[in-house]
C-alpha cells in the first residue's frame, strides 16, 4: 500500500490508488486518467459546485439590490396625485373669453347694408295730366284702352335738356329682369330750370302686345344719375 491517492471521476472523493472502485459512489475508477465531467444526472465534482453557487450568490445579490433600491424611491405613487388639479385651472379661462368677442360683431354689421340710396325725385303713374304736367288720377296697373301717362316731380331742376327713361321687367322674385328700353335710346326733352316734368304715352295696348303683361320699372336719368324709380304693371283687359 502507498499513500498515493486517486480521486474519483464522479464524485471527487480521494480513494487509495490501489481501490478499483470508488468507496464513497462505488463508481469504477480509471488508473491514469484525469477526472472528467460526471455521467450521472447532476455534477458533483467541487469546481462545478463551486461554479454553480456563485451563479445562484450572484442572482441572489442582484434581487436583494434592486429591492434594495426600490426600496428608496417612494415618490413615484405621489406623481399622479398632483397633476389632478392642473387641468381644471385651464377649462374656467375659455368661457371668459368667449362673451366679450360676440356681441361686437352684430352689432357693426346691421347698420351699413339696409339703407338705399336716397333719390331727389319722383315718379307718378295715371292716365291724365293737369296744366302742371303733373298725374291727376295716380294708377299702377293699365290694361288695353287705357291712357298711359306719368309724370316726374325733382327736388331740384333737372339742369339739362333731357331726361332718360329706362323700362325694365321686374321678376317674380323682385329681381331685375331684362331691360326693355335703354335709358340712352329713350330721350325726353325737358325744361332745364323746371323741376317737374310730364308725358302721356297714349293706349297702354300697345305696351302690352309688346312687352306682354307682367310687373315693370321705369328709372328716370338725368345724365349718369338715377333720380327716380317707379313700378306699374301692364295686365289683359
Amino acid at each position: 500500500m502507498t499513500d498515493e491517492t486517486v480521486d474519483c471521476f464522479n464524485c471527487g472523493r480521494a480513494n487509495p490508488e490501489w481501490a478499483q472502485v470508488c468507496r464513497s459512489c462505488g463508481v469504477a475508477l480509471r488508473h491514469g486518467e484525469e477526472r472528467i465531467a460526471p455521467t450521472g444526472r447532476y455534477p458533483t465534482d467541487r469546481d462545478s459546485l463551486v461554479s454553480i453557487a456563485a451563479v445562484i450568490g450572484t442572482i441572489a445579490l442582484a434581487v436583494i439590490l434592486g429591492l434594495f433600491i426600490s426600496s428608496l424611491n417612494p415618490t413615484d405613487p405621489s406623481v399622479g396625485q398632483n397633476g389632478d388639479p392642473t387641468p381644471t385651472a385651464t377649462t374656467s379661462a375659455p368661457p371668459s373669453e368667449a362673451p366679450s368677442v360676440a356681441p361686437t360683431a352684430s352689432v357693426s354689421v346691421a347698420p351699413s347694408v339696409s339703407e338705399p340710396p336716397a333719390l331727389s325725385g319722383a315718379v307718378v303713374f295715371g292716365t291724365t295730366l293737369d296744366g302742371d304736367n303733373q298725374v291727376t288720377d295716380p294708377t299702377e296697373t293699365f290694361t288695353p284702352g287705357m291712357v298711359f301717362a306719368h309724370s316726374i316731380t325733382n327736388s331740384e331742376p333737372f339742369g339739362a335738356a333731357a331726361i332718360g327713361e329706362q323700362v325694365l321687367r321686374i321678376n317674380d322674385d323682385g329681381t331685375d329682369g331684362d331691360t326693355i328700353v335703354g335709358a340712352p335710346q329713350n330721350q325726353l326733352s325737358v325744361d332745364p330750370a323746371a323741376s317737374t316734368a310730364g308725358f302721356v304715352a297714349g293706349d297702354a295696348g300697345n305696351f302690352v302686345r309688346s312687352w306682354g303683361t307682367g310687373l315693370y320699372e321705369m328709372r328716370i336719368f338725368v345724365g349718369e344719375t338715377l333720380i327716380a324709380r317707379g313700378q306699374f304693371r301692364l295686365a289683359e283687359g
